[in-house]
């Protein structure tokens, strides 16, 4: 059963922004929640996670000053703005939670995670 789904993936420019949307359940809304990607060949790596209560984010340096993370409680939702986009950036998008209360950016120390959404950015 799939409990976090992501929507918002797609072809953009080098440039150019996207933004990434993670529905989440009633069970997978926890209080941390986080961004991971996978490129062919390569390890999934953290991008961003928020703890739902008090809005503490952490970000990859490799996208820190270009996206932003963000959520909104009562729907349930997570958000990845992507700005500035660039060609290193395309991978598979995965939205994540954690049950625990820390910004983790390993994504071993996640429970639960959406299908993933291509994202590809052209040169």
């Amino acid at each position: 059963q799939v409990q976090l789904v992501e929507p918002g993936g797609g072809l953009v420019q080098a440039g150019g922004s996207l933004r990434l949307s993670c529905a989440a359940s009633t069970r997978t809304f926890r209080d941390v929640m986080g961004w991971f990607r996978q490129a062919p060949g390569k390890e999934r790596e953290f991008v961003a996670a928020i703890r739902l209560s008090g809005g503490t984010t952490s970000y990859a340096d490799s996208v820190k000053g270009r996206f932003t993370i963000s959520r909104d409680n009562a729907k349930k939702m997570v958000y990845l703005q992507m700005n500035s986009l660039k060609p290193e950036d395309t991978a598979v998008y995965y939205c994540a939670a954690d049950v625990g209360v820390i910004l983790h950016t390993t994504p071993d120390r996640y429970d639960y995670w959406g299908q993933g959404t291509q994202v590809t950015v052209s040169s």
